[in-house]
């Protein structure tokens, strides 16, 4: 990992780029006959965006007279999509997309005019894999957090199912069942 990707901090996101508003201008130019309405549109879309990373989760709010806010943890986050076009590519800009269960074909949540777009990823797969030392400054990486040691505590499915199994072998031995010895 390198060291921009240490000093990432995903909470000084709030807001798109303002890149976003230009490649939103481009986008309305090729509209032609609708540019007004386009541009109208995206500009009240681009100046109602609103992001933050919390410890729980991601959240977003958009929208000035149909506001939509959502509020993902990171424990639901299934998968995490990076996407530029070349017109983003070109302008530096790229979109995060965050996809739970819930079962739709469209995310849960994007994140527009991203700059830091593969560090934001990093960040949140390391979230949704319950790594929690990136905050201390520790060397996670997505690779990493799925190789996570069960004594550690940092899967508590594991541990779990490790004490009840224990604990079923410890009655099947009382009680003289299958794997007990008389």
């Amino acid at each position: 990992m390198n060291q921009a990707s240490r000093s990432f901090d995903p909470s000084t996101i709030t807001r798109p780029d303002e890149r976003l508003m230009k490649y939103y201008v481009i986008v309305s130019l090729l509209t032609l006959i609708a540019f007004p309405i386009t541009l109208t549109a995206l500009w009240i879309q681009f100046r109602t965006m609103r992001y933050r990373f919390d410890d729980e989760g991601v959240w977003r709010a958009q929208g000035l007279l149909w506001r939509r806010e959502v509020n993902v943890a990171y424990r639901r986050i299934q998968d995490i999509h990076l996407t530029n076009g070349l017109l983003q590519r070109w302008m530096g800009l790229a979109t995060v997309s965050i996809q739970t269960a819930a079962g739709s074909a469209t995310p849960e949540i994007t994140i527009d005019g991203v700059l830091e777009a593969e560090a934001l990823r990093d960040f949140l797969y390391t979230k949704m894999r319950g790594v929690r030392d990136h905050a201390h400054g520790g060397a996670a990486t997505p690779h990493a957090a799925a190789t996570v040691d069960a004594g550690s505590g940092q899967d508590e499915a594991l541990v779990l199912l490790t004490e009840i199994r224990d604990g079923l072998r410890r009655l099947e031995a009382r009680v003289g069942g299958p794997g007990a010895t008389a």
